[in-house]
């Protein structure tokens, strides 16, 4: 039986490469996409190359935690668990804006609906041999920190820094998921990973919102000198969902400064590997995302309404 793979933000860029390389190894793959029209367009052209993969496409909207649900619902009412979850959708730098859950855009996409999502899927996981969850993350959350008291930017916005730092949160998140993985005794691996830097649609969506085509002109020429392809930079995922690491691995590109080259294990900072910082964030993230992990019970995620209040909080803890 062939490895299910779901991918978020799969319809283009690396996720879209990702989803091409692993359906090349067999794999039958979802496509969890906002946009299910240009899901669909990308499911026929992985098709075309692979005449007999198994795509599926179903709607994901990370930024609300209402989407997130339904998409568990859904896929557990079709699906047995995937064996592999790749968070890898995300928004890059955006001028600041609020989810429809009351929550920075950025942070509501990159982490916290990745948070919830694996949550809600991590039961059907459990009954899978050898589940694994790997998360995205990038160079850029060498200079992230966790604004605690501020994480709905509030007081001071930075769209460079905001992204900076939920691309830290994803890291904190996947080492602590394999620390409550393996304390509780359970066959959980999460690693990270991240492409270096790809040219790919990501860095021109900011610059789109702004509407600042001189922004835009300058990402176009720093893509062609600097990135390499969606393909290259889906590489590092692909090897982090496949090959037989260590959980709490991190995967990067092996050339100078980890732009660009081949997949190997990468350092990730000493702030992404603080635990206390962890668990301050999941139990945020917890609250924030009616999502309670209980590695113990027969459930292994679980929504937990009665944690999410109706009002969502907005001023950061």
């Amino acid at each position: 039986m062939s490895q299910r793979i779901v991918i978020t933000g799969a319809n283009s860029g690396i996720g879209y490469a990702a989803a091409s390389q692993l359906i090349g190894r067999g794999c039958a793959v979802v496509l969890a996409v906002r946009d299910t029209k240009r899901g669909a367009e990308a499911a026929q052209r992985l098709r075309e190359v692979v005449p007999a993969a198994e795509v599926e496409v179903m709607r994901l909207d990370l930024a609300s935690l209402a989407s997130v649900r339904g998409f568990a619902a859904e896929y557990g009412s079709r699906f047995s668990g995937p064996d592999v979850l790749i968070n890898n959708a995300g928004v890059m730098a955006l001028p600041r804006r609020i989810s429809t859950d009351g929550y920075e855009l950025q942070f509501a996409t990159n982490y916290l609906g990745h948070f919830a999502l694996t949550g809600l899927l991590l039961d059907g996981m459990a009954q899978r041999p050898a589940p694994r969850v790997v998360t995205v993350a990038s160079l850029m959350h060498r200079i992230g920190r966790i604004p605690f008291d501020d994480l709905n930017y509030e007081r001071r916005y930075s769209k460079w820094l905001a992204y900076s730092n939920t691309k830290l949160a994803c890291l904190l998140f996947a080492f602590e998921l394999q620390r409550r993985a393996e304390a509780a005794g359970w066959g959980l691996r999460s690693v990270a990973a991240h492409p270096g830097y790809s040219s790919t649609g990501l860095q021109f969506a900011g610059p789109r919102m702004a509407g600042s085509e001189l922004k835009r002109h300058g990402y176009a020429l720093l893509n062609r000198v600097v990135g390499q392809s969606a393909e290259d930079g889906a590489r590092p995922t692909v090897f982090a969902a496949t090959e037989d690491i260590p959980g709490g691995s991190y995967v990067g590109p092996d050339g100078p400064f980890e732009v660009r080259g081949a997949p190997t294990l990468v350092r990730a900072t000493r702030r992404a590997r603080d635990r206390t910082t962890a668990q301050r964030l999941w139990a945020i993230a917890e609250q924030r995302a009616g999502v309670r992990f209980d590695f113990g019970s027969a459930r292994v995620g679980h929504s937990d309404p009665g944690k999410q209040s109706d009002t969502p909080t907005r001023r950061g803890e």
